[in-house]
């Protein structure tokens, strides 16, 4: 058995939501026989519901998991307060790691926060343990390629350059690093990493969830019915509207298909940063085939997708996806859902292009997104349950949480 601690700013639970790969991994470790310990933030932008939390290091047990909350306050956007945010949770591990080693004395220590600053506890806590524990950097997002490449900000900006300094203590000094995206290696061993340290860990699917699933919810299942009542094609997205899931490009898709007159409706369900302006984008540009809801709970998902006819997955143009490619939550869930996937993305490769469930096309193109359309349009109700029945295959061969759980252990035990 193994004492393991996970750091992760943002961890969640099903309850609570995203993000959710500490979470399943986490109970998979656990009933492998480990007890497993995450250290996280009171407040997380994704989470639809975030823990009450009056005081540092509030211990609550979730599912058999060990929640140690850091209280950081709010923030919106990507501003100065969510950095700031950001160093009090570092900070925090820091001045209490004695404490934390002494009453956890974990054998494993795993990084996991978005923005690398937290390989510094990380990297205290094992000092704390006289090196004993393993040390574990897992790479959800290659900060700071993101920062510059999606957000447009310089590499002199002090921030890029605090968290390009992390990124490179964080390779050098961990001795496994996790990488999510499968191109990642050349560019970490650049960066300071020693090769012998990388694995490629892809995200893994809960497969309960999809048997535990929860009825939608009224008001979601009433407003679709109401939308394909008259039989259009019906074209859904699902998550956080954001920049980076070029939902702009998929408004103008709408706007095309309409001045097409091809009978396709769209459907956005998700929250986030970009939803207000995207609505009003929509508004501006008159279309009457595009529709907005709420988000829904994690176990209402696969209900949610059951009444889409096929699913739209977009990322922003972008350098850094095509060299290190792709790995995404939203994509594994469409898959899984058996509906044909349109996947508006850059990269060497895809799961849905390696499954063959889908239509893949360049980032942001929008001839190339109604023209995928109008593709699956055409098909036949049998032939598109086909193309998505071989991503579910896919899923249970090659991302069963249960399986990529183990392969991560196993990879930081060698």
């Amino acid at each position: 058995m193994s004492k393991i601690l996970l750091i992760n700013h943002y961890a969640g639970s099903p309850e609570m939501g995203m993000e959710f790969r500490p979470y399943y991994f986490a109970r998979q470790w656990i009933k492998r026989g480990n007890e497993v310990h995450i250290i996280a933030a009171d407040y997380s932008h994704l989470r639809r519901k975030n823990p009450e939390v009056h005081k540092d290091w509030k211990i609550e047990k979730i599912d058999g998991i060990y929640y140690h909350w850091v209280k950081t306050g709010t923030y919106s956007g990507n501003g100065v307060k969510r950095a700031l945010t950001m160093e009090q949770f570092v900070s925090k591990i820091r001045k209490n790691s004695a404490d934390i080693i002494k009453m956890i004395e974990p054998d494993i220590i795993i990084c996991s926060s978005t923005y690398m600053l937290d390989t510094y506890a990380g990297q205290k806590l094992k000092r704390e343990t006289k090196g004993r524990a393993i040390l574990v950097h897992e790479v959800h997002d290659m900060w700071p390629e993101t920062l510059v490449d999606i957000g447009g900000m310089k590499r002199s900006n002090p921030f890029v350059v605090a968290i390009q300094a992390a990124e490179n203590s964080a390779y050098k000094h961990s001795d496994k690093i996790i990488a999510m995206m499968p191109f990642s290696k050349e560019y970490m061993m650049e960066h300071g990493m020693a090769e012998e340290k990388w694995t490629h860990i892809p995200l893994g699917i809960e497969m309960g969830e999809w048997d535990e699933k929860e009825p939608l919810n009224e008001e979601h299942r009433t407003a679709i019915e109401e939308i394909k009542k008259s039989g259009s094609f019906l074209v859904g997205y699902f998550g956080g509207h954001a920049l980076s899931n070029a939902l702009y490009n998929l408004v103008d898709s709408a706007c095309e298909s309409q001045r097409r007159g091809y009978d396709v409706k769209f459907l956005l369900v998700g929250d986030g940063v970009e939803k207000e302006s995207i609505i009003k984008s929509a508004k501006e540009k008159g279309l009457d085939n595009m529709f907005f809801l709420p988000p829904v709970g994690k176990k209402e998902i696969p209900e949610l997708l059951d009444l889409f006819d096929a699913i739209y997955i977009g990322t922003a143009t972008s350098e850094m996806d095509k060299r290190f490619g792709i790995c995404m939550n939203k994509m594994a869930d469409s898959m899984m859902s058996g509906k044909p996937v349109i996947c508006s993305v850059d990269g060497p490769s895809s799961w849905v292009e390696e499954a063959q469930c889908g239509i893949m096309i360049p980032a942001e193109d929008i001839e190339g997104t109604v023209d995928a359309i109008k593709k699956l349009m055409e098909m036949s109700p049998e032939e598109r349950r086909e193309m998505g029945l071989r991503g579910i295959e896919y899923c249970k061969a090659n991302l069963d949480v249960e399986v990529v759980a183990d392969r991560m252990l196993e990879a930081i035990r060698e």
